[in-house]
């Protein structure tokens, strides 16, 4: 197996067989690898040839050094939480072109599935990728930048975004703007506010997020 450039958390395959299908998941701000895995724990008997992949975000993260970071937050400019986006943009891409050719899979055959932090990241290299991923699913997050995204958008993967209403971290008005942005850029793009929800997935965005999976992976 290859040496990955972000430290992965790695379920493998319940049915033992080799890998068909790649699921990436991308943790949010501060949390890492392991956290998000318990995710994939959930999903892996129902999709039993896919490889779950968990990696830590590429920085330490500066509020919890326990955690990790896609990119610091300490700066409100959009310029720069756009050009630190980018230095991870490109690390996470790398990266999946990495678990590609170690599973000798296509694109068409992987998954991204962020929350918070990672849905954006997920999105914003889901889109400016050029070979198309099958599928995107995003938890409680947004379009980084939309300006820059308008002019880099390359593939079009079919998205899935769910948000809590009460989210109060990332305001679930981002899932709505996201939501018209894709449609107006010809992006097929599903949405689920959740009542009562705060910032994190509830056990119902599980359950959702499987079916789209199956439905789209296999």
């Amino acid at each position: 197996m290859t040496k990955y450039i972000l430290d992965t958390t790695i379920i493998s395959p319940t049915s033992n067989n080799k890998a068909q299908q790649i699921i990436v998941l991308c943790h949010g701000y501060g949390g890492d690898g392991k956290d998000i895995s318990l995710l994939a724990i959930n999903w892996t008997r129902f999709l039993p040839n896919a490889i779950f992949l968990c990696p830590n975000a590429p920085e330490i993260c500066s509020v919890n050094p326990q955690g990790y970071q896609w990119f610091d937050l300490s700066s409100e400019k959009e310029n720069v939480i756009l050009e630190k986006s980018l230095l991870a943009e490109e690390k996470l891409s790398k990266y999946l072109d990495q678990v590609i050719e170690d599973f000798q899979l296509e694109f068409s055959n992987l998954a991204l599935v962020g929350f918070s932090q990672g849905c954006m990241m997920s999105l914003q290299v889901a889109l400016k990728k050029r070979e198309k991923i099958n599928c995107v699913i995003g938890y409680s997050g947004k379009v980084i930048n939309k300006k820059h995204l308008s002019s880099s958008i390359i593939s079009k993967p079919k998205i899935f975004l769910m948000h809590g209403a009460n989210d109060e971290i990332v305001s679930p008005m981002y899932m709505l703007e996201a939501k018209e942005y894709f449609s107006t850029h010809g992006i097929k793009i599903k949405t689920k506010l959740f009542n009562n929800c705060e910032h994190k997935i509830p056990v119902e965005g599980t359950s959702l997020g499987l079916d789209f999976l199956k439905k789209n992976l296999l």
